[in-house]
């Protein structure tokens, strides 16, 4: 099993960033994974939203990727990310079933096979 590297994206006026990073580890815990460091970067511009292409607090990167990809007219900034969950109700955070099967592929490198075969 590879250890994925995990970043979570936050701005100080986001009141979910804690429960996203709760929702996180305990996601690794119950993949096994739970000592892999999650690295906190605050998004305090909106030039760093924009560098970092960032959509709203919390995002949550698996190697890199975003977990949840973006609404394509959904533009950087500073501001408060929502959510899809499978039953179609709206979230300030992601499905942990999304976050489980995403931490589950990177962790058995599945996602970084596709990248290898398609390029």
């Amino acid at each position: 099993m590879r250890v994925p590297e995990i970043e979570l994206l936050w701005w100080e006026g986001c009141p979910s960033t804690q429960a996203a990073l709760s929702e996180l580890r305990e996601a690794l815990a119950e993949l096994g994974i739970g000592d892999v460091e999650v690295r906190m970067r605050e998004i305090e511009t909106d030039a760093d939203a924009r560098a970092a292409a960032f959509v709203g607090s919390p995002t949550i990167l698996i190697d890199g990727g975003d977990l949840v990809s973006p609404a394509a007219e959904q533009p950087p900034g500073l501001n408060c990310r929502v959510y899809r969950r499978r039953d179609g109700r709206v979230s300030p955070t992601p499905d942990p079933d999304d976050l489980r099967d995403a931490l589950r592929r990177a962790a058995s490198g599945e996602r970084r096979r596709r990248e290898e075969v398609s390029t």
